[in-house]
């Protein structure tokens, strides 16, 4: 997914991608993420008037990650809206305007595929759930209570006043 710069600004039309992104090399290596689908990404760029690039879509795949509750596996398609804005500028150093929503970029072109898969990394939950209503696993023998209650003693005390909880008996 290669934008060419002057190629976009002399175009009339905006270029549009409509491709599949391999994220198997990025995730590799995350143990919360047993299975992924390479993303569509259906990106248009359009050239504005200052001379910047604004690409737009939406990036869409299957992921099977673990449940961070119960260890189970959790199905989930991700939609993820893309918006980036490029820069093309002679040298990175000379910038006096460094504005965090655009990416300075040094060159005639830049590769899109980079910036899918940090938008993907981006997005992904920090603790992923199988369902929301996820009982997840006894802390004490490791049953998953989402198939039925075990005989533990869950009951949390407050270490400061455990020597209290028997006072009463």
């Amino acid at each position: 997914m290669l934008i060419q710069f002057r190629k976009l600004t002399t175009s009339d039309q905006p270029l549009q991608f409509h491709q599949t992104v391999d994220v198997s090399q990025v995730l590799k290596g995350r143990k919360d993420i047993i299975e992924a689908e390479p993303l569509l990404a259906d990106l248009t760029a359009r050239p504005s008037i200052d001379g910047s690039v604004h690409v737009s879509g939406r990036l869409q795949g299957n992921l099977v990650m673990q449940c961070s509750r119960c260890l189970n596996p959790a199905a989930d398609h991700v939609d993820i809206p893309f918006h980036e804005v490029f820069q093309p500028v002679e040298n990175l150093e000379n910038v006096q305007d460094e504005n965090d929503d655009i990416t300075y970029v040094q060159g005639e072109s830049v590769d899109l595929t980079d910036y899918v898969k940090e938008t993907l990394l981006l997005y992904l939950p920090l603790a992923p759930v199988c369902r929301e209503d996820c009982s997840g696993l006894c802390p004490k023998c490791g049953r998953d209570l989402n198939e039925g209650s075990c005989d533990c003693d869950t009951e949390v005390i407050d270490p400061r006043l455990a020597g209290l909880k028997d006072f009463f008996k």
